[in-house]
């Protein structure tokens, strides 16, 4: 996997690199923020009729953003045609999902932000016109995505799992991210 710098937060960003930036940010922020003060055994709990729970969405974005990210850095290479994907590959997608013993939420919460931390040195230098040819799946419609489409799928994906887990969130002890 090849590596980022670490964002130079001297020079801030400007234009289109820090609106991308400042929304990711917040989509991230309100998908942690749904987790606070909450116990392992709650971050691992589905008190809802999906199976989701708070500690496997926040595996999920951060498994999300750090393919997308190798994506945007080298290429179509990194991700198998939907045909070739096994049966082990739907496995791990599956655990991707749950809480899973030995794991705790501080440490997948640690491994988002390092996730993050990539993304977000990768924004900053990226060319964000340089496209790669998508993997072959019956959900891409277009033949290739830029590095800006592929983040705006990014902040898209964790908006939308942080809405699940506010109500995932209010499920277990009542408490919302916003009100």
């Amino acid at each position: 996997m090849a590596e980022t710098a670490a964002l130079d937060t001297t020079t801030p960003l400007t234009g289109e690199r820090a609106d991308i930036l400042a929304v990711l940010s917040k989509a991230r922020h309100f998908l942690r923020f749904t987790t606070r003060d909450l116990t392992d055994e709650q971050a691992a709990s589905s008190p809802t009729d999906s199976e989701l729970c708070l500690g496997g969405l926040i595996k999920h974005v951060t498994g999300v953003e750090r393919g997308w990210v190798d994506f945007i850095v080298q290429g179509t290479g990194t991700m198998k045609d939907f045909d070739d994907l096994t049966a082990e590959d739907f496995a791990e997608r599956d655990a991707e999902f749950r809480l899973l013993p030995g794991e705790t939420l501080a440490g997948v919460l640690d491994a988002y932000a390092e996730v993050a931390a990539r993304t977000d040195a990768m924004i900053a230098t990226a060319d964000l016109d340089r496209a790669w040819p998508l993997p072959k799946a019956p959900w891409f419609q277009e033949d290739s995505w830029s590095a800006r489409q592929v983040l705006l799928h990014i902040i898209a994906e964790t908006a939308q799992h942080a809405g699940h887990a506010d109500i995932i969130r209010e499920a277990i002890d009542g408490a919302k991210t916003m009100g």
